[in-house]
């Protein structure tokens, strides 16, 4: 299987990267930083016996994410999974060269305009899409038109919990157009994701508090090689299995009006 992995350079797109090696995926790891991503790549190698491909993009430009997506289509005449891991929580306020909140765009956007341009490989794949959310989107409070928060409060948490609920939305309209679309929350996880807020400095410290990032990467190769990432499109997962959501992480209209302004924001200016 061809398997694309985001955010694969660090945490649990490196860990997911790992876990898929051992169970015989043919991987192409994509992430920002040319070292790190290099670095996976090795770790790969030495259980494959050979070099995976590595690819650069910077989610901050949507501009970036498009020629990803042009060599992505170039290089391969199919894509059996799509794992959408790219993430970032900060706590001040960004604005991208696009014009979009940075956290939206990374989380969201980027993604979205990713998959959209790998719709029709994808489809005719049968692909697999999973997508990295979290159990912030509980908490979010999307609103489809104000994606970056410019006419509410702004704070970091309150805007990654917009974009996580916008993973699941996005999900279940992928799932509604015909795509294996599952979602995850990865757990509450040892890694350097958030490093510098009180919360990760809890998770990282304290014990009993966060699991280690092989936990989380293991539940992303699950949904990308089990029956279970195939056999419940739509779906968000916590532990290997579908779990309760609220409405607004599910409900196909909410999803539909995300869909609509999600394509507005990442279609060029003629």
């Amino acid at each position: 299987m061809i398997t694309v992995i985001t955010g694969a350079s660090d945490g649990i797109g490196a860990a997911s990267a790992l876990d898929l090696a051992k169970r015989g995926h043919q991987l192409v790891l994509v992430g920002r930083t040319a070292a790190k991503v290099s670095a996976v790549a090795d770790r790969v190698e030495s259980i494959t016996g050979s070099a995976p491909d590595a690819l650069l993009v910077d989610y901050a430009s949507l501009d970036d994410v498009r020629r990803l997506a042009c060599d992505l289509l170039d290089r391969y005449e199919r894509i059996d999974v799509l794992v959408n891991n790219a993430g970032v929580m900060t706590s001040e306020r960004r604005v991208t060269a696009d014009g979009h909140e940075l956290i939206m765009q990374v989380n969201h956007l980027a993604p979205f305009l990713l998959t959209n341009l790998l719709f029709d490989r994808l489809k005719a794949s049968s692909a697999r899409v999973v997508t990295t959310s979290s159990r912030a989107a509980k908490t979010g409070c999307l609103d489809p038109d104000d994606l970056s928060r410019e006419r509410r409060r702004w704070n970091g948490w309150l805007q990654y919990g917009d974009s996580k609920q916008a993973n699941a939305l996005f999900t279940v309209s992928l799932a509604e157009r015909g795509l294996a679309a599952t979602c995850l929350h990865p757990g509450v996880l040892k890694t350097g994701f958030a490093a510098g807020t009180f919360f990760m400095k809890l998770v990282t410290h304290v014990p009993g508090v966060g699991e280690p990032v092989e936990a989380g990467g293991s539940r992303i190769a699950h949904l990308a090689s089990h029956a279970d990432g195939a056999g419940h499109p739509g779906r968000y997962f916590v532990r290997n299995a579908p779990a309760a959501v609220p409405a607004r992480m599910s409900d196909p209209a909410l999803a539909e009006a995300l869909w609509t302004a999600s394509l507005a924001a990442t279609t060029p200016s003629p």
